[in-house]
């Protein structure tokens, strides 16, 4: 019912909305969205970083807790076939962890593999530093010690190819084998 005084010309039907008001809701939904679309690539390659660089610290403490727990050397190397360690490459091609029984650094016949890692996703770079460029290896005190029984600690670093963050993390072994995690913005990957 029209409000008292109200004419019948002052009642028009809904219209919709203009050409210009369309093309501005579009235009800020644009806008949002060039902004937003970046920001969840950079939350989804850290999130992805994160998770491969808990995978690789989570085999460094397998390799560790299993030469403690046999009371012998336990190798981790980078490794592509699951059947050797790799002698080229980085750590982006995979990796075993095995019982290294005769002590040697690699993986040879009879010599338990006892977990693994495919390769990491396209675009993804693993490498370490020369102590730890080849293989990480533990002896049964839970020290990194090379095959020559060196002591060996270093850096692993983790990024991805064409990210224009140069986002990274860094897992720093220390002098007793144990591992940190460092976020770091990279040079270049």
């Amino acid at each position: 019912m029209p409000a008292p005084g109200a004419s019948r010309l002052d009642r028009r039907p809904c219209a919709g909305f203009s050409l210009t008001e369309s093309l501005v809701i579009v235009g800020l939904c644009a806008l949002a969205a060039a902004i937003a679309v970046p920001a969840f690539q950079s939350a989804t390659n850290s999130m992805r970083l994160a998770s491969i660089t808990n995978a690789f610290v989570g085999h460094l403490h397998l390799t560790r807790a299993e030469a403690i727990k046999r009371n012998s050397r336990v190798v981790m190397c980078k490794s592509s076939s699951r059947a050797a360690c790799a002698a080229s490459g980085g750590w982006e091609q995979g990796w075993i962890v095995f019982h290294d029984a005769n002590n040697n650094g690699a993986l040879d016949a009879g010599e338990a593999v006892l977990d693994g890692y495919a390769t990491l996703p396209a675009g993804f770079r693993l490498s370490g530093n020369g102590p730890v460029a080849a293989y990480l290896s533990y002896t049964g005190m839970g020290w990194t010690r090379s095959a020559s029984g060196a002591f060996q600690a270093g850096t692993l670093t983790l990024c991805r190819e064409g990210d224009p963050s140069l986002q990274g993390r860094e897992i720093v072994i220390n002098i007793l084998g144990r591992p940190r995690i460092r976020k770091t913005t990279l040079p270049a990957c």
